[in-house]
């Protein structure tokens, strides 16, 4: 009987807190509320679309990789770059990793010091540089002027074309000398 006191007593509590407290609130909730109903749009009717028939008997296919490669046409025979002549060193780098760093001129000659890889090399007008068959045209004090063989850039023909390139004296670009500890 003692547990049934205070169940009790909060049972009465708990009635009491709802009263007509808010009856302001909720009448004008009723009086909003009476005119209001609620309405979903119907779902748009689905037009068919037209069927087409697509007869591609005699096109070509619209997807296939040689509508985007332009047809190439056979070489004509000019300048080829020579695959069985040995390798020199400097052909191992792309031209743009190969730095002019200065000029030796020897018996009236002038010789290109080329530096990659923390290494200098000296190259003379005919020796072969970078990967795209170069070869030193012409060595000044300030550039070293390079003939590079590609094959023929637009991709009409296997033709190879004759490219100019220059590497300029890098000034001012010493490489720095690591500190003693």
């Amino acid at each position: 009987m003692t547990g049934r006191i205070p169940v009790l007593l909060l049972t009465l509590a708990l009635t009491a807190c709802g009263g007509d407290e808010h009856q302001d609130l909720k009448q004008w909730m009723a009086e909003a509320s009476q005119g209001m109903r609620g309405r979903v749009q119907p779902i748009p009717e689905i037009k068919p679309f037209p069927v087409v028939s697509y007869d591609a008997g005699d096109l070509p296919e619209p997807f296939s990789p040689s509508k985007a490669m332009p047809e190439k046409r056979a070489s004509t025979g000019g300048v080829q770059p020579d695959f069985d002549r040995p390798r020199e060193p400097l052909e191992a780098y792309p031209l743009e990793a190969l730095r002019m760093v200065g000029v030796v001129r020897k018996n009236k000659a002038l010789y290109a010091l080329i530096q990659v890889d923390n290494m200098v090399h000296q190259v003379r007008t005919g020796n072969h540089l970078g990967q795209d068959f170069g070869v030193v045209a012409s060595i000044t004090e300030a550039q070293v002027n390079v003939k590079e063989l590609v094959q023929d850039p637009s991709g009409h023909t296997t033709d190879w074309v004759e490219r100019l390139a220059t590497l300029q004296l890098q000034e001012g670009t010493q490489p720095q000398k690591e500190a003693k500890k």
